[in-house]
């Protein structure tokens, strides 16, 4: 089993910045691709960013492109979401993913491992 705590979640005002970390623990050998997703009260969970094993590939949601940067560090067993010029729609929780696949998957069914969320709640 692999077991994944966020962190990072917070109250920030639009234009602001918060950093996402998702710290892995257990099996950190049995995952390859990470990703991030994000539910909105009364909205279905969203893809938001994925990555695969050696950091070569990232995939964004084209509501975040430009403006998130998904990143690992194997070493730490850890993967973040660097979160710029946040916007309103962006308040969610937030959720870090991990998988056995090596393509970084969009989809939720694409990851074996769940962190239990982290608030990001962004004031217009």
């Amino acid at each position: 089993q692999v077991q994944l705590v966020e962190s990072g979640g917070g109250l920030v005002q639009a234009g602001g910045s918060l950093r996402l970390s998702c710290a892995a623990s257990g099996r950190t050998g049995s995952y390859n691709s990470m990703g991030w997703f994000r539910q909105a009260p009364g909205k279905e969970r969203e893809f938001v960013a994925t990555i695969t094993w050696s950091g070569s590939s990232t995939y964004y949601a084209d509501s975040v492109k430009g403006r998130f940067t998904i990143s690992r560090d194997n070493a730490k067993n850890a993967v973040y979401l660097q979160m710029n010029s946040l916007k309103p729609e962006d308040t969610a929780v937030y959720y870090c993913a991990a998988g056995w696949g090596y393509s970084a998957s969009r989809s939720p069914n694409g990851y074996n491992y769940w962190g239990q969320g982290t608030q990001v709640t962004v004031s217009s």
